[in-house]
C-alpha cells in the first residue's frame, strides 16, 4: 500500500505525504547554513532526481537558509531534472526576526529572485517573533494572496495560541491559513502535549513536520555507534538527545522501530516517518531532509506501507 496525495489545510494544493526539506542545500551561507556540511550542485541536483523519481512533489526552502542559497539551488536542480516551473509545490518562508510585517511584500522580489521566477506556492511566517502583529503579518500574506503571487499561506513554528491568531487575522482578511510547520517526531512530541495539533485539526489546518527523523536520531545509527555523534556538524551533537542518557532513554523506542521494520521490510527511520503519516490521519505531512541520494530514496520509501493504529499507539507511548 502507497500513501496517497494530502490536500494542504483547506487549499487545492495536493501533497505528496513526504516533501523534501532544503535547509541542507544553503551551501555553508548564513546563519541556517553553518548547521550543515556544504554540498556540491552535483549532489544537490541528484538528491532532488531522487526525491523526484520516488514521487515527492514537492519542496520546503526558506530565506534564512543561505539567504537565497537554497532557493536557488533548488530550482537549478529541479531544472536539471528536467522539470518546469509549476510542475512542483515550492514553499518558501520569509524571516521576521527584527523585522516588520512591512517586509514581507518589500522582500518578495528577493524571493522570486532567489527562485528565479518559479512560483511559491507556499509562503510562510518563518517563526512568530516578528516586529509586528499576527494581523499586519497576515495583512500582507493576504496582499501577496489577493494579487496571486501566492497560492496559500502558512505558519511555522507558532503555538497553539499564536495559531489561533494567525487563523483569525487571516479570515478577517478573506483568507484560510493553511498551515503550521513544527518540530514534531516521535522523539519529540510537544505538539501533541500542547496543544498545537489539537488546534490545527479544529481549524482545518495541516500540520508539516520537520526535523521528523529528530536530527537523525531515530536512524538508530547513533544509538549502535554513539562514537559517530562527535563527528556531527554544527551544534547538533550538543543536543541532549545525542548525550549518553538521551541515547539511553530513547534505546526502547529505537528497538521497537527496529522490530517495526523488519516486520515491513523498513528501517528505522522508515518506519519513524511512516508514524508521522500516519498517527493523525492525513493532517500531516513529513519534510526529512537529505544529504546523500541513500537518504532521498529512505524519505520516499516510508510512503510504502501504512502502520497500524495499534503499532501507531504503541510507539506514540514510547516516544512519550
Amino acid at each position: 500500500m502507497t500513501i496517497g496525495l494530502r490536500r494542504l489545510g483547506q487549499s487545492d494544493i495536493q501533497l505528496s505525504p513526504i516533501g523534501l526539506g532544503c535547509w541542507q542545500f544553503s551551501q555553508g551561507n548564513g546563519i541556517g547554513g553553518k548547521f550543515w556540511q556544504t554540498l556540491p550542485e552535483d549532489q544537490i541536483a541528484a538528491i532532488v532526481a531522487a526525491s523526484l523519481a520516488g514521487g515527492i512533489n514537492w519542496f520546503d526552502t526558506a530565506e534564512i537558509y543561505g539567504w537565497g542559497k537554497s532557493e536557488t539551488a533548488l530550482v537549478h536542480s529541479l531544472r536539471a531534472a528536467g522539470r518546469r516551473p509549476g510542475e512542483v509545490v515550492i514553499a518558501t518562508k520569509w524571516y521576521p526576526v527584527f523585522r516588520t510585517a512591512a517586509s514581507i511584500v518589500a522582500t518578495f522580489p528577493q524571493r522570486q529572485a532567489a527562485l528565479e521566477g518559479w512560483p511559491i506556492d507556499l509562503h510562510q511566517v518563518h517563526m512568530p517573533w516578528g516586529c509586528s502583529t499576527r494581523q499586519g503579518e497576515m495583512k500582507a500574506m493576504a496582499r501577496l494572496l489577493s494579487e496571486k503571487q501566492v497560492r496559500a499561506v502558512g505558519v511555522s513554528n507558532f503555538s497553539a495560541s499564536q495559531l489561533r491568531q494567525a487563523h483569525r487575522a487571516l479570515q478577517r482578511e478573506g483568507f484560510t491559513l493553511v498551515s503550521n510547520q513544527v518540530r514534531y517526531n516521535l522523539a519529540q512530541r510537544y505538539p501533541d502535549f500542547d496543544d498545537t495539533i489539537q488546534t490545527a485539526k479544529e481549524l482545518g489546518i495541516s500540520i508539516i513536520a520537520f526535523s521528523p527523523l529528530a536530527q537523525g536520531l531515530l536512524t538508530g545509527k547513533f544509538h549502535e555507534h554513539p562514537e559517530l555523534v562527535r563527528f556531527r556538524v554544527g551544534l547538533r551533537k550538543f543536543m541532549p538527545l545525542f548525550s549518553r542518557r538521551g541515547l539511553a532513554r530513547t534505546w526502547p523506542l529505537i528497538q521497537e522501530l527496529t522490530r517495526l521494520g523488519q516486520a515491513y521490510q523498513a528501517s528505522p527511520a522508515q518506519v519513524a516517518l511512516n508514524w508521522l503519516l500516519s498517527y493523525h490521519g492525513d493532517m500531516v505531512v513529513a519534510i526529512p531532509g537529505a544529504t546523500t541520494t541513500a537518504h532521498a530514496a529512505q524519505n520516499v520509501g516510508s510512503m510504502a506501507f501504512q502502520l497500524t493504529a495499534a503499532e501507531c499507539r504503541q510507539l506514540a507511548d514510547l516516544g512519550r
